[in-house]
């Protein structure tokens, strides 16, 4: 029972830290807790919206037939005039008219806003200072809201504040029915997901164009509840408009853009619709053409046109679609936080093990889900996803670690006894799950990289035995790291030689750079050495590497009471061939043409020294340098290089010794000698410029 009491424990504290990320909502657990309530629209799909409300767009099409926005505004006269004799109750324009074109102009709009007598004109607030026009100004008083009952206590309202304002023309102003702002406000992650409906400024609230819009609408007027902790409800009629505190709504869209019924502004102006085609509907007017860029992301579609915010609010009202967050659901939130974690806690401690247990919490976890989408889908609650889940798994994770304690001090043997030698992602696999430490392999292409001491047998007569162990381990410990943190397995090694595998037992993206990279590193790792050495009147040390890329089987391999994670085939063989030609080129770094290609040539500077074939294969392998220093050499080394395999031996050979002696180069040093040979003792006919390997 005792045992038992820990696991509800974990669920006790696993609902206090749930509710109290609930109750402060950092902005990493908010955003991530919104892309779950994202899901929940794309699981539900798109949905019809409200017939009445009707999108009249400033589309691909209207730009190509009337031309370039923003139009004259004797054209919006002329949609304006339309869209009246079409029958639109209200049609409310997500436009500012804030700039004169000419008076002609502005006149004619201006008529016709007057004479259609239904067009709720657009404006939007701003927080830097600019001149407003008194007559504008005046007009747009008018705007404000007039019914507000505020409570006992109020002292202030959490709406957000703007400074100034950009207007309508004051001609254009004064035929409008009505203004609404049309400012939108994103969430942290640029998603809009909630609908501006009320703003402060000049100590007066103003409604957003389509509470507006609804108010002549429905012929009601909007009336406020304003309680100490903010906006309690807006209210048109009989219409409850669930708005938050702070004056926003949560938006339930109906689809990605598009989704409302959708007229081309040409269309319109051009009088191509049926006699009465919009009667009785809500229009909502503005541009969907992106290069307007009047763009808001949302949950369904990146690319929603700015427009469609305002008639999904006049939609969600019509059709009583609000997503509501209100006391009850806010009451059925926080009795998921405490009892999901409780219930999870208790389930844990009667089951016999971890699986049994991730079955449990898998289930709870689905079962809440499935909860928490019907009651958005059919209830339209606005319930969070994320802080119940953060419970549910916080209380699985405690109580897994307390009930795994035995399993996870095994684990930690098993790292340290592997972590010295594995790539720390093999280790964490190990610690994961012992089990894999079995017999068995799997083929996958892999970068091997060998490293030998150069002259290690003369450097190890100098040194006694215990002197011989500290500079290997001097030595090899730097490698090691170097391997390990260019996300290598360190396999084996083998003497004074080390052996080292990329891209197993776990994907390794760019695997060739990464051992390309670790080969740069240990070379001048050597270096920083070797200044050590010297000082302390030792030996210094060179070494030689290899690396090549290619299939190779991998996996846990030997007797079943003694084996090592390693790899063997073809590709192994040749990394190994690779790192001992290095003491016939007299260079340090070769790398086979697979690798070369797979390394990009703005990273590293290679060579291509020679075409070979090695001890035990038929076909030549192409060989390259990876080069550290001397880069200035490459051109000179290319041209010499061509004239050798085009059998112009003299003139190679003066360029060979001229680099030789210059830069002290192997490969040139090399070559120098076999165009005195071949000078001596022409190639047979065919020469193909292959050298072939005589030893490994």
């Amino acid at each position: 029972m005792k045992k038992r009491l820990i696991f509800i424990l974990f669920g006790l504290i696993a609902a206090a830290v749930a509710f109290g990320a609930y109750r402060y909502a950092p902005p990493a657990l908010q955003q991530l807790d919104y892309r779950l309530k994202d899901a929940r629209f794309r699981v539900r799909g798109p949905i019809p919206p409200s017939k009445q409300v009707v999108v009249v767009a400033i589309d691909h099409k209207s730009i190509k037939e009337i031309g370039r926005w923003p139009w004259s505004r004797e054209v919006t006269a002329r949609l304006i005039e339309q869209l009246a004799q079409y029958g639109a109750t209200v049609t409310a324009l997500d436009i500012v008219f804030s700039e004169q074109q000419d008076s002609a102009r502005d006149a004619a709009l201006s008529a016709a806003v007057a004479t259609a007598g239904n067009v709720v004109l657009g404006y939007f607030f701003r927080d830097e200072e600019q001149p407003i026009e008194p007559i504008s100004l005046l007009q747009l008083e008018s705007a404000k809201v007039k019914l507000v009952r505020v409570a006992d206590g109020v002292t202030s309202i959490p709406l957000n504040e703007y400074r100034s304002v950009d207007t309508n023309l004051a001609l254009v102003g004064k035929g409008g029915r009505d203004f609404g702002f049309f400012n939108a406000r994103p969430d942290g992650d640029g998603l809009y997901r909630r609908s501006l409906l009320l703003l402060l400024y000049n100590g007066d609230i103003y409604p957003s164009l389509a509470m507006k819009a609804l108010q002549h609408y429905l012929g009601q007027e909007i009336m406020l509840d304003i309680q100490p902790w903010g906006v309690d409800a807006i209210q048109l009629g009989e219409v409850r408009v669930p708005s938050r505190e702070d004056g926003t709504m949560a938006l339930n869209y109906y689809g990605p853009s598009g989704s409302f019924q959708t007229i081309s502004a040409s269309d319109v102006i051009h009088k191509r619709l049926p006699p009465d085609a919009l009667k009785g509907a809500i229009v909502f007017v503005g541009a969907t053409e992106i290069g307007i860029f009047d763009i808001r992301p949302t949950p369904f579609d990146a690319t929603q046109p700015g427009v469609e915010l305002h008639a999904t609010v006049a939609a969600n009202a019509l059709d009583g679609r609000f997503l509501r967050h209100d006391g009850s659901t806010q009451t059925l939130e926080l009795i998921s936080l405490l009892a999901l974690p409780l219930l999870l806690g208790v389930g844990l401690a009667f089951v016999p093990g971890t699986l049994a247990g991730l079955l449990v919490f898998g289930g709870m976890a689905l079962l809440f889900w499935i909860v928490n989408y019907l009651s958005f889908e059919q209830g339209l609650r606005d319930m969070t996803l994320l802080y119940p889940l953060l419970g549910l798994g916080l209380t699985y994770l405690g109580s897994e670690a307390w009930r795994n304690l035995v399993v996870e001090r095994k684990g930690r043997q098993l790292k340290k006894a592997f972590s010295n030698y594995v790539s720390p992602d093999l280790v964490k696999q190990i610690e994961k799950n012992p089990d894999k430490l079995v017999l068995g392999g799997e083929q996958r292409e892999l970068s091997i990289l060998f490293s030998d001491i150069r002259g290690f047998t003369t450097v190890s007569e100098d040194l006694t035995p215990p002197e011989l162990v500290a500079l290997l381990n001097e030595y090899l410990s730097p490698m090691t790291r170097i391997v390990l943190e260019e996300r290598g397995t360190l396999d084996k090694f083998i003497g004074d030689a080390v052996m080292a595998i990329f891209n197993a037992p776990l994907d390794v993206p760019q695997h060739a750079l990464h051992a390309c990279r670790a080969a740069v590193r240990m070379l001048e790792e050597l270096q920083r050495l070797n200044e050590g050495f010297v000082n302390r009147g030792m030996h210094t040390l060179d070494i030689g590497i290899g690396i090549n890329t290619g299939p190779a089987v991998v996996g846990n391999m030997g007797a079943d009471i003694r084996f090592d994670y390693t790899a063997i085939g073809d590709s192994v063989n040749l990394a190994s061939r690779l790192e001992g030609l290095n003491k016939l080129y007299g260079s340090h770094i070769l790398v086979s043409e697979d690798t070369r290609q797979q390394v990009p040539s703005d990273v590293f500077t290679f060579r291509e020294v020679d075409r070979v074939r090695v001890k035990g294969k038929h076909k030549p392998v192409v060989l390259f340098e990876l080069m550290v220093t001397k880069h200035e050499l490459l051109p000179r080394f290319e041209q010499a290089l061509e004239q050798y395999r085009a059998q112009a031996f003299e003139a190679a050979q003066r360029a060979f010794d001229e680099l030789a002696q210059q830069y002290d180069d192997g490969p040139s040093r090399l070559y120098s000698s076999r165009c005195s040979e071949y000078l001596q003792t022409p190639p047979p006919d065919g020469w193909d410029g292959i050298y072939t390997a005589k030893s490994k």
